[in-house]
C-alpha cells in the first residue's frame, strides 16, 4: 500500500521541481515497511556517494555540502537514510545532518562481520558507530554484505544474534537487518534461519534481476525489502533502445530504471546514492509519480529485453572457467560489456568501460586484442562459446 505525504501534508514535503522538470509539485510516496507499522519513503538516501573535497592533498568528505544535500532530501520527504561503518566519514556526516533535522528520519547503518573473531567484537563496533553517529539508538542495524557462509561461520558461530538482541533490549538498536550480495539460494537460508530480521537490503535493477524471486519470498515472510543499485551503479546511463520501447513514458534512462524498480510490488524502499542537489530533486520527482509503470508497459519491456537477449546476447554465465587467460584478457567482463551494448543499448557505457580496461599490480587485465588464439578458453567454456571469434568482433565494435 502507498500513501502520498505519509507523515503529514506540510510545506517541507512539497517542492516545485527545477531544471525544466514539469511534473508539478513533488509529493513523496510512502509504503508499509514490512511488519514494523512504519510508513517509509519509497526513496531512501544512500550516504555512500556524498561529495568530497581536497584538503592538504587528501580527499575527504565535504561535510558542509554533504549536510546540505542530505537535508534537501529530508525536506522533500525522504525519511530513511542508509550509511555504513566502512563508508569513510559518512556516519559522522549523517549524524551531524540528523542533529539539524527535527522530524522523524529512520537511520540505517551496517557493520561488517568478516573480521570479527569473538563475540564481543559486535558490541565494540556498535558502540563505536553510536559514537560516530552521535546517536543513542540506531533504527536498522545491518549485518553488512553477508553470505550464508558468513551467517554460519560468523553470526551463528559467534552467537551474534544474541548480541544483537541484547542491544535491542538495551534500546541501542531498534531492528536487526542484513544486507547481502549472496545468491538467492543463500539468501533464502539466511531468511529462514534468521527469524529476527526485520528487513533485507539487496541489489536489484533492470540489468540485475536475479533477486526477483527472493524479494517476493522475503516480503511474504514479513520482511521489508530495501533495494540498492537501482540504476546499476551508474551503468543505466543512456539507452535509446529502452527509451524507445517505453514510448516517451520516461524522460531519461535513469528515470526508467528507477520507475522499473518502484513498480515491483515487493520493494519497500529504494536507496539511491546522491551526491548533489539536482540528483536529489530529480530522484524525488520520480519517487513522487503515483502511477508506476503499468503491467502492460512492464510486460512489453520484459518481452523486448528477452527478445534482444535471444537474438543478441553472448550466452556467458560469468562462471570464469575460461580464466585465467595466459595473456590476461578479461573475457567474462568483456562479454558483459558487449551484452550491455547489444541487449540494452548501453553502447556509450560499454565503449567507455572497454577503453578503461587495464592491468593493475595485482591483476592482469587486457582488452580483446591481446588474444593470441591459443584456444585454452574455448576448451574450458561450458557454454561452448566461440570465444576467439567473439573477442575479435567485440574489439572492432568497442575499441
Amino acid at each position: 500500500m502507498e500513501w502520498w505525504a505519509g507523515r503529514r501534508q506540510s510545506p517541507s514535503l512539497l517542492a516545485t521541481p527545477q531544471n525544466g522538470n514539469k511534473r508539478g509539485v513533488i509529493i513523496m510516496l510512502y509504503r508499509e515497511f514490512g511488519k514494523t507499522g512504519i510508513k517509509m519513503s519509497v526513496l531512501g538516501f544512500g550516504a555512500m556517494r556524498l561529495p568530497t573535497e581536497e584538503k592538504n592533498g587528501v580527499s575527504t568528505m565535504d561535510t558542509e555540502e554533504s549536510i546540505k544535500i542530505i537535508l534537501k532530501g529530508f525536506k522533500l520527504g525522504i525519511n530513511y537514510i542508509d550509511t555504513a561503518f566502512i563508508y569513510g566519514d559518512s556516519e559522522v556526516v549523517v549524524g551531524k545532518a540528523l542533529k539539524q533535522w527535527k522530524d522523524r528520519v529512520y537511520l540505517s547503518t551496517k557493520t561488517f562481520v568478516g573480521n570479527f573473531e569473538k563475540r564481543g567484537d559486535y558490541r565494540r563496533r556498535l558502540e563505536e558507530q553510536l559514537k560516530r553517529l552521535d546517536v543513542s539508538c540506531i533504527d536498522f542495524y545491518h549485518f553488512h554484505s553477508i553470505s550464508y557462509n558468513d551467517f554460519e561461520e560468523k553470526i551463528k558461530r559467534l552467537k551474534l544474534i544474541k548480541e544483537a538482541e541484547k542491544a535491542q533490549r538495551e534500546n541501542l538498536i531498534k531492528h536487526i537487518s542484513f544486507s547481502t550480495h549472496d545468491k538467492p539460494e543463500g539468501i533464502k537460508k539466511i531468511i529462514e534461519e534468521g527469524e529476527v530480521f526485520t528487513s533485507m537490503l539487496c541489489q536489484y535493477n533492470l540489468l540485475d534481476r536475479v533477486n526477483e524471486g527472493i524479494m517476493k519470498f522475503a516480503s511474504e515472510k514479513g520482511l521489508a525489502v530495501v533495494v540498492m543499485g537501482p540504476v546499476g551503479g551508474g551503468r543505466l546511463t543512456h539507452s535509446e533502445l529502452l527509451m524507445k520501447e517505453v514510448g516517451g513514458k520516461c524522460s531519461t534512462t535513469p528515470e526508467l530504471a528507477l520507475r522499473f524498480v518502484f513498480s515491483n510490488p515487493y520493494v519497500t524502499t529504494v536507496i539511491s546514492g546522491m551526491s548533489n542537489l539536482d540528483m536529489v530533486e530529480e530522484n524525488v520527482s520520480v519517487a513522487s509519480i503515483k502511477k508506476p509503470l503499468t503491467n502492460q508497459e512492464l510486460t512489453s519491456l520484459n518481452r523486448f529485453i528477452e527478445k534482444r537477449k535471444t537474438k543478441e546476447e553472448i550466452p556467458c554465465t560469468g562462471c570464469n572457467y575460461c580464466l585465467p587467460c595466459p595473456k590476461g584478457v578479461t573475457i567474462p567482463y568483456i562479454f558483459q560489456l558487449m551484452n550491455y551494448a547489444k541487449v540494452y543499448g548501453l553502447k556509450e557505457l560499454a565503449i567507455s568501460r572497454y577503453s578503461n580496461i587495464k592491468s593493475t599490480e595485482e591483476v592482469e587485465r587486457e582488452k580483446a586484442d591481446a588474444c593470441v588464439e591459443c584456444g585454452q578458453c574455448e576448451e574450458k567454456c561450458p557454454q561452448k562459446i566461440d570465444i576467439i571469434s567473439q573477442l575479435k568482433k567485440i574489439h572492432k565494435t568497442l575499441n
